[in-house]
């Protein structure tokens, strides 16, 4: 955020200060500052004042500043969170363009997981000194292990159809949705079965992007209907649950109007399963993984 560059000293000046606190001989500073700076793409700017720069060339020549001492890893700590929507854009573009560019390991905190999920090669998920999960963006996304990860991982956030069920009828396994049932698929019957899981109360999951209107078992409200363009963002009602619909507009055959009472559905093989008291998913949380949710997980 705040990249503390000296006001009174030149970009190449910037660069250069840790190295000359070093007293390392004036040849090897320029060209570490010059290989750095044409890495980074601003070698053009190294005479400027740090007034003269954007903020994304500013946050280019405080990187540099840290390149040139060679580190093995980056720490940024929150470094968009004050910008605005546009300029945080631009930056989290130029921070992947810079990793594609340089071998090197970057620790990124952030507590918005749009940033994460674009940034990051392996998110680490925590809540109150607990780490939850770790994976990539793409595991976080499809196999949350609890409740806390699926909700903070993905835009709009997960649906979560409280009072649900988990059936077992006749050596099969359902999920009960307001009174509907849906047949679960042969990958989550294996899986349920190899863990020997008992009938029980669940919460179950659903992702925006993963609902179909128009016809299904399911009915709901709409409350609100945003039109985005290439897709509708609906937010409706269904019984207690609030549901988010993110619905293509090519193709929708369906009244999406404020008002309107509408079916929807859901794929059961993209129904999250979530155990009502522990709130750990049935499928994906694994009790002797040290990933796992606290208190069971280890402290850091």
């Amino acid at each position: 955020q705040n990249y503390a560059l000296y006001p009174h000293l030149t970009v190449r000046e910037n660069m250069a200060f840790a190295l000359k606190l070093k007293r390392t001989p004036k040849a090897v500073i320029d060209e570490k500052v010059n290989e750095v700076a044409n890495i980074l793409g601003i070698t053009q700017y190294l005479d400027r004042k740090p007034k003269a720069l954007s903020g994304g060339q500013r946050q280019r020549v405080a990187i540099g500043r840290a390149m040139v001492r060679n580190p093995k890893v980056f720490l940024m700590d929150e470094p968009l969170s004050n910008l605005d929507a546009k300029l945080r854009n631009e930056m989290r573009a130029e921070i992947i363009k810079l990793r594609q560019r340089i071998d090197t390991t970057f620790m990124y905190v952030t507590h918005d997981q749009t940033e994460a999920m674009t940034l990051a090669d392996r998110i680490v998920i925590m809540k109150d000194g607990y780490v939850h999960q770790i994976g990539t963006p793409q595991e976080l996304f499809d196999k949350p292990v609890n409740l806390f990860v699926a909700g903070f991982i993905g835009m709009p956030v997960m649906n979560f159809f409280k009072g649900s069920k988990l059936l077992l009828e006749d050596d099969k396994y359902y999920a009960e949705i307001r009174g509907e049932k849906f047949e679960l698929s042969e990958f989550q019957q294996k899986a349920l079965k190899a863990k020997g899981q008992k009938p029980v109360a669940i919460v179950a999951g659903v992702r925006p992007q993963y609902i179909t209107v128009g016809k299904g078992k399911l009915s709901a409200k709409i409350e609100v209907s945003e039109m985005m363009g290439t897709e509708y963002n609906i937010h409706a009602t269904s019984g207690d649950d609030e549901v988010v619909m993110v619905i293509p507009t090519i193709g929708l055959g369906a009244d999406v109007s404020m008002g309107k009472e509408i079916k929807f559905d859901v794929a059961p093989e993209l129904i999250q399963l979530f155990d009502e008291e522990t709130g750990n998913n049935l499928i994906w949380f694994d009790e002797k993984s040290a990933e796992a949710n606290a208190p069971e997980c280890a402290k850091y």
